[in-house]
């Protein structure tokens, strides 16, 4: 038993920084609505970035974004957009922030109409990547394919996220809804 050969080809350095992002949160079922808006706006700074480049900055993404509270991204102004756009913490990229605010937005309707943005995922499930891509694209802003995979992987909703020889693959599965389990989608 081992680890995904992603963490086991990288540079120390980063295997080292990717670790317990592996260890403790990749496929891991996400529990609360915050945390899965947090999952899916790092997903969508990520874009065009690697993943190194977001783990070293989510602390002060944490911070910026304040600690990813849907409520109070969905209610961001002109000047925390400028106050983001001027944050080196943070990849300052306009169409990525409004996105953040226009699907923190987007989930706060989904919250009255399904109790929480995990009831929603979970409403849906499963699905296969194609109709999850399309599902999101008609739903959230700046999700394409790539960014909606890994969301989902990350979160537990589509598999892939470890190899089963991992030794972290039997935690996740172990972790996972029993809806999930059945669904090998």
């Amino acid at each position: 038993m081992s680890y995904c050969s992603a963490i086991a080809n990288m540079k120390p350095a980063d295997a080292a920084l990717h670790q317990a992002y592996h260890d403790h949160a990749y496929g891991f079922p996400i529990e609360t609505d915050d945390e899965l808006f947090c999952r899916l706006i790092l997903e969508i700074n990520q874009a065009g970035l690697s993943w190194t480049t977001i783990l070293r900055k989510e602390n002060s993404f944490r911070k910026a974004y304040h600690q990813f509270k849907i409520k109070k991204v969905a209610a961001y102004t002109d000047a925390d957009i400028e106050r983001l756009m001027n944050d080196a913490g943070v990849i300052r990229n306009r169409l990525k922030i409004l996105a953040a605010i226009e699907n923190a937005k987007t989930i706060l309707t989904i919250q009255k109409s399904h109790g929480s943005f995990r009831n929603w995922l979970d409403t849906h499930h499963p699905l296969t990547k194609q109709d999850w891509v399309k599902l999101f694209r008609k739903t959230f802003r700046f999700t394409g394919g790539e960014i909606v995979n890994e969301f989902l992987m990350s979160a537990g909703y589509l598999p892939g996220a470890h190899e089963e020889t991992c030794l972290i693959y039997k935690k996740v599965l172990k972790q996972k809804p029993a809806w999930s389990k059945a669904s090998k989608k």
